[in-house]
């Protein structure tokens, strides 16, 4: 097959062609958009993160597609529906971070937590005045965990064992994982009200867009702290601002943000908007985030550890094999 892997790094790269054998390999650095993508009009099979969102301008210039691989778990940046109509197939990576997403959480969790950020910024300028820094201790207190999938229950087992108790919401909630693992499923209205700390482990869907805005942040504790390591788009960014400069809540920490793939090559973004006056909200709000005192933001990095990159790699060259064999197994559409 004639396959493009988009936005890889010379590490992956390297690992791709060794053990990718057998196909003409095209390796594009800058994320596929309609510009980038022309030139691999030839592309039977594209591989991509979720920085490149595939939309009917890309797919017009792909005209030999056949099979989309996206490095991710996630596929809310690839419109499925045109891709159904094209009878273009998609496959995704289900299990590579489980445990590498919820560290992540964990270390935003502390960093947030214990203000670690703010205390190293001051203490680079030599003032070592640590009033102003002081945390919770974890021991006791309540974190909301937000989906109890794979990397949810991670993110479960790792907080247990510092002595927080568990409260979940889940649309598909498991009576014996609960039992499991030692916590509690309720109502989202009930773990907004009592969390000390809430964490984000939802895919990005038509009903959990937006699942934590306005009425959310107005049931929960004064001082609560957020963590989102899923989507941007599950939290109202206006009313997350909001909460956050009214002090209702004391922090968030956020691998993700709604439309954050325009904060990433910001000198071309502003000529691209092109009248999409929501992409331009977000992209204010989201530049009020990041400079936000009391908002800590990564870069979408949860996922990207040495191992977890080489899972993920492996199983989209493992997942061409299954597409040519027509094997089901990791397929989306």
């Amino acid at each position: 097959m004639n396959i493009t892997f988009f936005n890889l790094d010379n590490h992956e790269e390297t690992f791709v062609r060794k053990h990718l054998k057998g196909h003409r390999l095209s390796f594009e650095k800058e994320v596929a958009t309609p510009r980038v993508a022309k030139k691999y009009s030839s592309a039977q099979a594209i591989g991509l993160f979720v920085m490149s969102k595939i939309t009917k301008d890309v797919l017009d210039q792909l005209p030999s597609l056949k099979l989309i691989i996206t490095l991710s778990t996630g596929y809310d940046h690839i419109d499925l529906e045109e891709v159904k109509k094209r009878g273009i197939r998609v496959y995704n990576v289900p299990l590579y971070g489980q445990r590498t997403v919820a560290e992540h959480t964990l270390a935003l969790l502390f960093a947030l937590n214990r203000r670690l950020i703010p205390g190293s910024l001051r203490t680079r300028k030599f003032n070592f005045d640590f009033r102003g820094l002081e945390g919770f201790d974890l021991y006791g207190k309540t974190i909301g965990v937000i989906g109890t999938g794979n990397i949810g229950q991670n993110v479960i087992r790792f907080v247990k064992a510092f002595g927080m108790k568990v409260l979940a919401y889940d649309a598909f909630p498991s009576d014996t994982l609960a039992k499991k693992l030692g916590f509690r499923y309720v109502r989202l209205s009930t773990l907004c009200k009592r969390s000390d700390f809430i964490s984000l482990h939802l895919p990005l869907l038509p009903e959990t867009k937006g699942i934590i805005g306005k009425k959310e942040f107005s049931l929960m504790k004064k001082d609560v702290q957020i963590i989102n390591t899923s989507r941007g788009s599950l939290i109202d960014p206006v009313e997350l601002l909001h909460a956050l400069d009214n002090g209702a809540v004391r922090g968030a920490a956020l691998d993700v943000l709604d439309h954050e793939h325009d904060l990433w090559n910001v000198s071309k973004q502003f000529t691209s908007f092109s009248g999409d006056v929501q992409r331009l909200d977000s992209f204010v709000q989201n530049v009020s985030l990041l400079r936000h005192p009391n908002v800590i933001v990564t870069p979408h990095l949860g996922f990207y550890t040495d191992e977890a990159i080489e899972r993920i790699l492996q199983t989209s060259i493992d997942n061409i094999s299954r597409f040519q064999k027509n094997i089901k197994t990791n397929r989306v559409v």
